[in-house]
C-alpha cells in the first residue's frame, strides 16, 4: 500500500479533530479556545487536502468547509471580544 502527502495530510487532520473533541471532553480544552479551534481548523483542511488530492467525496468535503468555517468563525469572534474588552477598560 502507498500512502502519498495528501494520505497523511488526511489522516493527521482526522487525527487532529478527534484529539480536539476528546481533549474537549477530558476538559482539558475550552470549545471556545484557540488551540480546540486550530486543530479542528487544520484537521478539517488535512482532510480537504486528502480529499482534492485522492477520492474526492463532495459530502465529505462539504463537512470539512463547513467545520472550517465554524472554526474560522469562532477565532474571529473571540478576537472581536476581546478588542472589545480591551477598549472598555481602557
Amino acid at each position: 500500500m502507498n500512502l502519498f502527502w495528501y494520505d497523511w495530510a488526511g489522516y493527521i487532520g482526522v487525527a487532529l479533530v478527534l484529539l480536539a473533541f476528546f481533549l474537549l471532553q477530558e476538559r482539558k480544552l475550552q470549545g471556545n479556545g484557540l488551540v480546540y479551534q486550530l486543530m479542528n481548523i487544520l484537521g478539517a483542511i488535512g482532510v480537504m487536502l486528502s480529499l482534492c488530492f485522492g477520492n474526492f467525496n463532495l459530502a465529505a468535503f462539504i463537512m470539512q468547509v463547513a467545520w472550517l468555517l465554524i472554526g474560522s468563525y469562532g477565532i474571529v469572534r473571540d478576537v472581536k471580544r476581546r478588542r472589545q474588552a480591551g477598549g472598555l477598560s481602557s
